[in-house]
């Protein structure tokens, strides 16, 4: 898969996922340090990006009407870092068979 991690993620959630075998960014590895919600959105869209993202506008943007692209939704909490890796370690799977399915939108808890 190709993956874009978004601000309030760590860099680290990327390089855990090239590690994996799939394609990952971090937004401020393309310059989208200070880019609105949409213009990260419409990046990913345009380059089959599946955005990974904590931020509630982002589910709004891929649950709206006529919105293409895909989304993790991340809903755990406030964590360390290696806990959120481990959350995708784990995880990484069931995304990858929900999205193989037709899923857009894949939240984790």
């Amino acid at each position: 898969m190709n993956f874009l991690v978004d601000h309030q993620l760590p860099p680290a959630l990327a390089r855990f996922l090239e590690s994996q075998g799939h394609s990952a960014k971090h937004v401020r590895e393309l310059g989208f340090k200070e880019a609105q919600d949409m213009v990260i959105w419409r990046h990913a869209v345009a380059n089959d990006m599946t955005v990974i993202s904590k931020d509630e506008d982002s589910y709004f943007t891929a649950a709206s009407p006529g919105a293409n692209g895909r989304l993790v939704w991340v809903r755990v909490g406030n964590c360390r870092k290696q806990s959120l890796l481990e959350t995708f370690r784990i995880r990484l799977p069931q995304i990858q068979e929900a999205f193989a399915a037709g899923a857009r939108i894949v939240e984790i808890r």
